[in-house]
């Protein structure tokens, strides 16, 4: 369990996907260049079984922002796509309606 001041501390915002790209020699890695409103960032998620590079750009996701840089195949990623996996159902969270890149989740 975690309390609500600990979820507060948690950055989960709208991010927009503007580019994907191959992470060279991986088969389940894309680099995701995301607009979190106040800046891009790049985000390495492992979800290219599950989709296109056409799917995801222009996709809103759901963005942890403020997780601690971690370095994956190479490539510096600056946040966690979220996503649920059950059985053998993938997806990537996002809105029902265009909402501004940024946008805090709350």
């Amino acid at each position: 369990m975690v309390s609500f001041e600990q979820f507060k501390e948690m950055e989960i915002k709208i991010g927009k996907v503007l580019e994907v790209e191959d992470v060279e020699g991986a088969d389940r890695l894309y680099i995701l260049t995301v607009d979190i409103g106040e800046e891009t960032r790049k985000i390495v998620a492992g979800i290219k079984l599950w989709y296109s590079r056409e799917d995801l750009v222009g996709k809103n996701v759901i963005v942890l922002a403020n997780l601690q840089p971690r370095v994956i195949r190479g490539v510096e990623s600056n946040g966690m796509v979220l996503a649920t996996f059950n059985e053998d159902k993938f997806s990537v969270l996002t809105t029902d309606r265009d909402v501004p890149p940024g946008s805090r989740v709350s």
